[in-house]
């Protein structure tokens, strides 16, 4: 298959199958939070970035690096390998959710593929490759790659109509990423009269990937993927049974033509997490270099001390830690009722990366049979996005999180966790994770 190289669009194409409804317009909230955000302390179009993608294009424009084109996928697969982000993440989603909407279909679906900072997507024939990638200061940074053939291709950076889709309550009011799911007719066209859903780690089960293509099994379980919606705008039905326990899509559209043939179900779940986890701790980074930009200005109108620090800032400090915590101990997970097993190798993959301690024990070990990890603690408490917080609201989250793990606070938020599993996370963390104790007064 010939790539053939068409007009480059608007840059600002979504990731992560993000909801864009065609023809709608920008909404009041979404332009109030852009402008919010290009504003000092956050500056967000102006503040320098230092996230991978933004390295690539330095190494590019430089002419230290370079990609190679492919006349099946373009530039994706060197991409790929440029960003460290494994094929065996692909996941597959059929929904016209994406301003390249007219190259998506249930027969031609998009591939989104991801690391632990950063998310790919490419369409059959696509005018670009869509990238997202997780500053450590300024949260999700977006990208296009032309796909048409040229001596010196280039990463550009969305100028901000992104932030029209990726900066709402979805994304936890930062520019972030969300998935969706939601009913999709024969077209790829979202049913909106019948619903959607934010799919996160707490949603349940048979919410969870409609539009989306899903390998793998699930037992008893039942989700929404993997097939069409029918029966009017605002009465959409699935048949979940048929699109149970797959393995295999070739009967549902042409798998050679992607680098993978699956759309992995442990892919998605890890998917679904890490997306609200990044969102999280961008919003705690944001929300503390803005609370402590308007003390200062409230401290010399004042006259009080420059290092003052008001009961109002330090509740919205508590607020934001508060949220980073319950995202990293996965709070009001849902319970799998049934065993879940990849189609791929992305499980084994993603697991062979974790640090692990003494016992041999990871973050990054799955559990699939009541829950996603074994050991309930997002592996992104050891990220730069994380280490990157702000002294005033990181040291706040570790003291809340010592304080669950070591049964000071016993919240019916963390409930799920056992004394034997508070205990074997806390273990994994001094052996992986050193630096959070060393401030540590007991």
């Amino acid at each position: 298959m010939r790539l053939i190289s068409r007009p480059r669009p608007t840059v600002g194409v979504l990731i992560v199958a993000i909801l864009m409804i065609a023809g709608g317009g920008v909404s009041s909230v979404a332009f109030a939070q852009s402008t919010h955000f290009e504003k000092p302390p956050i500056s967000y179009h102006d503040a320098p970035v230092h996230d991978r993608a933004s390295r690539l294009a330095e190494g590019l424009k430089s002419s230290q690096k370079s990609l190679v084109w492919d006349e099946d996928h373009g530039y994706l697969k060197s991409l790929l390998s440029e960003l460290e982000v494994p094929i065996s993440s692909q996941t597959l989603v059929f929904s016209k959710t994406s301003l390249q909407l007219q190259r998506i279909s249930p027969r031609t679906p998009r591939a989104l593929y991801f690391n632990d900072d950063t998310y790919v997507g490419w369409c059959q024939q696509g005018d670009v490759v869509e990238i997202a990638v997780t500053d450590p200061q300024q949260g999700a940074i977006f990208y296009t790659l032309e796909q048409s053939q040229s001596d010196a291709p280039r990463l550009v950076r969305d100028r901000g109509q992104c932030l029209t889709c990726h900066s709402s309550s979805r994304t936890q009011d930062v520019p972030g990423y969300l998935v969706r799911s939601m009913f999709i007719d024969p077209r790829g066209y979202p049913k909106f009269g019948s619903g959607t859903f934010l799919t996160d780690y707490t949603s349940k089960f048979e919410e969870r990937w409609g539009g989306w293509y899903v390998t793998g099994t699930h037992g008893e379980m039942r989700h929404m993927g993997n097939e069409i919606a029918s029966g009017k705008d605002a009465d959409a039905k699935i048949d979940r049974e048929a699109g149970a326990n797959l393995q295999d899509l070739s009967d549902r559209f042409d798998t050679d033509r992607y680098l993978s043939p699956h759309s992995d179900i442990v892919a998605l779940m890890v998917l679904e997490h890490q997306t609200q986890m990044h969102n999280a701790i961008a919003a705690a980074n944001y929300e503390t270099r803005m609370a402590l930009e308007q003390a200062k200005q409230m401290n010399e109108l004042l006259g009080r001390p420059k290092d003052y620090v008001s009961e109002s800032t330090q509740r919205r400090l508590d607020r934001a830690a508060d949220n980073v915590v319950k995202h990293l101990l996965m709070s009001g997970e849902f319970p799998l009722s049934s065993r879940v097993s990849g189609s791929s190798s992305f499980a084994e993959e993603f697991s062979k990366r974790g640090k692990r301690d003494t016992q041999g024990r990871s973050l990054r070990d799955f559990d699939l049979s009541t829950r996603l990890f074994r050991y309930p603690c997002s592996f992104l408490i050891d990220s730069e996005a994380f280490d990157g917080l702000p002294s005033e609201v990181r040291s706040r989250v570790v003291q809340k999180l010592l304080d669950v793990l070591k049964q000071r606070n016993r919240d019916q938020d963390y409930e799920h966790l056992t004394a034997e599993l508070r205990q074997q996370i806390l273990e994994i963390l001094r052996d992986v994770k050193p630096q959070l104790f060393a401030a540590e007064s007991s």
